[in-house]
């Protein structure tokens, strides 16, 4: 019996990667559970889950974002698929150029992008071993229109998307390499967004905001889909079309 396969989903102690963490748990997959700075959290999620284990790392480091892709084969004993879902952001009004200092740029891409790009690089070998690995990058609605907690958020997105397509393009046909592009998700992330949350619920087709439920089983669906590369999917309840 083929051994069941392996995850790793970076930034998965709270919201959308737990929730991810957790559809492919329920799926029977295995999981490594990672977070930068939420280790409690983190181990009890890898705990509730059937085979889980947690590994901290801040993946804009390069020494330890290879480090939790060693530690996540070390583990399980191969890599099918990495959930690149950690991110940060600074919430900067976009017309407030000032404020989207030099610093805040490098802080938002060290992670977003450079982080992203460090995971992947470690991951792909073992991916590519699989001979059917998978990678499923977490952008954003603001990486393809001018939305965003802030400019530089909304630009390292837009970066995760033609990194996603030109990693499809370059990796195949071993890996495929998606992405998926949440609008409003409920997360503590946007606890205090009181009007886009308004905004979201009026005038979605869908009249809500999203789930992190939602975004996961969209990432589920492009970690399994055999025939899907290189796409950005937007899941935010038909916002786009407003």
């Amino acid at each position: 019996m083929a051994d069941k396969p392996v995850a790793l989903v970076t930034g998965s102690s709270s919201g959308i990667g737990a929730a991810v963490a957790r559809r492919l748990g329920a799926a029977g997959w295995r999981v490594m559970v990672n977070s930068s700075h939420s280790v409690r959290q983190g181990k009890e999620l890898a705990d509730a889950l059937p085979e889980a284990a947690y590994h901290q790392a801040n993946i804009a480091v390069e020494a330890q974002a290879q480090d939790l892709v060693s530690a996540t084969v070390s583990r399980f004993g191969q890599l099918d698929l990495l959930v690149n879902n950690a991110g940060t952001t600074k919430v900067i009004p976009h017309h407030d150029l000032e404020g989207a200092t030099p610093q805040v740029w490098r802080e938002v891409f060290d992670v977003n992008v450079i982080g992203t790009w460090q995971v992947t690089v470690a991951a792909v070998p073992h991916l590519r071993a699989t001979g059917n690995g998978a990678i499923v990058n977490i952008s954003s609605v603001s990486g393809s229109r001018p939305a965003g907690s802030s400019l530089p958020y909304a630009v390292s997105k837009a970066a995760v998307n033609h990194m996603t397509r030109l990693l499809a393009a370059s990796i195949g046909p071993e890996i495929r390499v998606n992405a998926v592009a949440p609008g409003l998700i409920d997360t503590p992330w946007t606890t205090d967004f009181i009007e886009p949350r308004a905004n979201v619920t009026a005038g979605a087709p869908l009249r809500r905001i999203g789930r992190p439920e939602d975004v996961a089983e969209a990432v589920y669906a492009m970690a399994v889909g055999p025939y899907t590369t290189g796409e950005v999917l937007l899941v935010d309840g038909g916002v786009h079309l407003r």
